[in-house]
């Protein structure tokens, strides 16, 4: 759930993989509603390009990070990965779950909102380790 108008920033590689499993996973229940819409919307105005030039803290497939619940001061290590390879007792989230979309394409400091069951919760990324390429 992003309100920013900040275009985010993504590398050509992720761009087409995540594309890819918009377009090959439309109409999954899993991976559907506002969440991917908004996604969907985020990509086409992203600011794609060469993983070589990609900012190390900025999320992207495979980042690991670490956001901090703003309410509760609580803080989680996240991996964002493919719809195929997440596992949530590993902590690896799809990058097409509501917490996945939200965070892909930004950078450490960013605050975002994130609607869950119990209402939005308000999140700050703290750390992003870039992935080994």
């Amino acid at each position: 759930m992003k309100k920013e108008k900040t275009p985010i920033i993504m590398a050509k590689n992720d761009y087409k993989i995540i594309m890819h499993h918009l377009t090959f996973n439309v109409g999954e229940k899993r991976f559907s509603g506002k969440d991917v819409d908004d996604l969907e919307k985020e990509l086409k105005k992203a600011k794609v390009i060469d993983s070589d030039k990609m900012p190390p803290d900025v999320v992207r497939l495979n980042s690991r990070v670490t956001i901090r619940d703003e309410k509760e001061g609580r803080m989680m290590e996240l991996m964002v990965v493919t719809p195929d390879k997440a596992d949530i007792k590993q902590r690896k989230i799809s990058v097409l779950s509501p917490i996945g979309t939200a965070l892909i394409g930004f950078c450490k400091g960013h605050k975002l909102k994130w609607k869950v069951p119990s209402g939005i919760k308000s999140f700050t990324i703290l750390e992003v380790t870039a992935p080994v390429l």
